[in-house]
C-alpha cells in the first residue's frame, strides 16, 4: 500500500501570464514532472516578457532538492522572458517557511516577486507590473 503524500498541479496560460495551481507537497516524481511541464509551458512566451501567478494550496514546504530544482527551473523561466512572479499562499500553516523559501528561490534568480494571501490581489499586482514593464 502506497501511503506517500503526492501533490498535484495545473498549468494554464492567459495572455502574458502563466498560472499555476499547486496542491500539497510534491514528491520527487511529481517535482520532476512539474519541471518537465514547466519547460514546455515556457516555450510559448519566448517572444515577450511574461509573469508567473502561482497559487500554493495547503502546506508546501520544499525539500532542499526541490528548492534547488525550483531555482534551476526559474533560471530557465527568466531565459524565456519571465520578469515577475506573484505567489499566493492559501490555507497554509507553514506560510512563514514557504515565504522564506520562495524569497531564496526568486532572489537567487533575480526575479521581482511578491507573496500574497489572495489570488485577486496577486493577479492585479502582476498585471500592473507587466503593463508598466511593457510601456516603460
Amino acid at each position: 500500500m502506497d501511503t506517500s503524500v503526492k501533490g498535484e498541479y495545473s498549468i494554464a496560460s492567459q495572455s502574458n501570464i502563466l498560472q499555476v495551481d499547486a496542491f500539497g507537497p510534491f514528491n520527487n516524481s511529481v517535482t520532476e514532472q512539474y519541471i518537465d511541464d514547466m519547460y514546455q509551458a515556457c516555450e510559448q512566451f519566448s517572444s515577450e516578457p511574461w509573469g508567473l501567478l502561482i497559487s500554493f494550496h495547503g502546506n508546501s514546504v520544499f525539500s532542499p532538492e526541490a528548492e534547488a530544482a525550483l531555482i534551476k527551473v526559474n533560471r530557465y523561466r527568466v531565459e524565456h522572458g519571465l520578469i515577475a512572479s506573484a505567489s499566493v499562499l492559501i490555507d497554509s500553516s507553514t506560510a512563514d517557511i514557504q515565504q522564506l523559501q520562495l524569497r531564496r528561490i526568486y532572489q537567487a534568480c533575480n526575479i521581482t516577486f511578491y507573496v500574497f494571501s489572495d489570488v485577486g490581489s496577486a493577479k492585479s499586482w502582476l498585471e500592473q507590473y507587466l503593463l508598466q514593464a511593457r510601456t516603460g
